[in-house]
Order: C-alpha cells, then sequence, then structure tokens
C-alpha cells in the first residue's frame, strides 16, 4: 500500500524559507509533484519531478521553488525561499502507482509577520 506524509510546514515570516518533505513507501521512483490549496481556492500544482528527475514549476513560483528527490530514502523535498504571503496553503504531495493517485494528508505553510 502506498502512503504519503508530508512534514516541514510552519509559520514563517514573508521572505523565510522551508524545506518540505514527502516520505513515501509503498511506491519507489515514480513521478512526484507537490499541489497546494489555500483556502476558498482550487488545489494547483506548484512542481513536479520525473523518476528521471525531470523538473517543472507553476511559473509564479520559478525562481523561488525548487523540487528534488531523494531515491536511496524513498523522499521528495520543495524547497521555498522568498516566501510570500500568497504562498500560504496547505501542500500535498501527490503520485501515480499502479493507475491510482495518491496523496498525503498535507502540511500547512503559514506566511505572516
Amino acid at each position: 500500500q502506498v502512503q504519503l506524509v508530508e512534514s516541514g510546514g510552519g509559520l514563517v515570516q514573508p521572505g523565510g524559507s522551508l524545506r518540505l518533505s514527502c516520505a513515501a513507501s509503498g511506491s519507489y521512483g515514480n513521478d512526484m509533484r507537490w499541489y497546494r490549496q489555500a483556502p476558498g481556492k482550487e488545489r494547483e500544482l506548484v512542481a513536479g519531478i520525473s523518476s528521471g528527475g525531470t523538473t517543472s514549476y507553476l511559473d509564479s513560483v520559478k525562481g523561488r521553488f525548487s523540487i528534488s528527490r531523494d531515491n536511496a530514502k524513498n523522499v521528495v523535498y520543495l524547497q521555498i525561499n522568498n516566501l510570500k504571503v500568497e504562498d500560504a496553503a496547505v501542500y500535498y504531495c501527490r503520485t501515480v502507482h499502479a493507475g491510482h493517485i495518491y496523496w498525503g494528508p498535507g502540511t500547512q505553510v503559514t506566511v505572516s509577520s
């Protein structure tokens, strides 16, 4: 059974940084994606990384977000720099395994001074 668990969220001041982690079990080396959902808004894709390490980003986060993976630990990271108030959301990781979509429970990122 595939399980995803996010961690690393918290309260950060504007301009600060966070590194989110997504630990996966039951699924190895698949494409991974980070999404976020702010209150009252649709969930949106912010970054993805393929099994081969190819990355992609939402235009509005390019240059500030960086996705990476440690295949030995089966963990995907999302480094977020220069946090903005509009980055505040619950961040989720997602993968597809054997034709099924799996989501983690999410980690809250709050940006406030």
